[in-house]
């Protein structure tokens, strides 16, 4: 895990360890018991597909839920098709369908416009945070962080009138015209 760290963001694996130290106790702070030594680095597209696919079914939340725990605080292999298909029983769909799902390359398109879109707001990994398509967060952030982002976009979002009480007045009669 670290050496991958290090590699993909141009860092030594003394600073990989730091980050996901601060990253482990930040998740422990809410409640998370994130393994990091034991996790199994894999291919997540299958896990992405089958998120798509629960979504479909409604239950997006609760599967994207499972997988992120299964696979930071259970160490589970979230690229086996096996593993997968388990942990979406568990959430409640049906195992036949899963199975067919992940054994075809249904919801690939789906996942594949996802990346697309990363790509197009320049994001490079998770978690990141999208606000109004114009501000962005990015790793694990304090609380702080995110109530300072959303009073500036509060800030600057607020509507200025720039005209004066003389405009005209409408509402569900019609409009009335200032008399000048």
């Amino acid at each position: 895990m670290y050496e991958m760290l290090a590699k993909k963001y141009g860092m030594s694996i003394d600073q990989a360890k730091a980050n996901t130290k601060n990253m482990v106790q930040m998740a422990k702070e809410s409640g998370l018991d994130y393994q990091m030594d034991t996790l199994i680095l894999t291919n997540t597209f299958d896990a992405h597909r089958l998120t798509m696919f629960a979504k479909t079914k409604g239950l997006m939340k609760e599967m994207a839920e499972r997988i992120l725990r299964a696979y930071f605080t259970e160490s589970k292999h979230i690229g086996d098709h096996e593993t997968l298909t388990e942990l979406a029983v568990e959430v409640g769909l049906d195992r036949e369908a899963v199975a067919n799902m992940l054994a075809s390359d249904e919801m690939a398109d789906a996942v594949r416009a996802d990346e697309q879109t990363a790509r197009q707001y320049g994001i490079t990994g998770v978690p990141f945070f999208l606000i109004n398509k114009k501000y962005a967060l990015t790793g694990a952030q304090p609380t702080e962080a995110f109530i300072q982002a959303l009073e500036k976009v509060i800030a600057e979002d607020k509507i200025t009138v720039l005209n004066s009480q003389e405009a005209e007045f409408c509402d569900d009669d019609g409009c009335e015209i200032p008399k000048k």
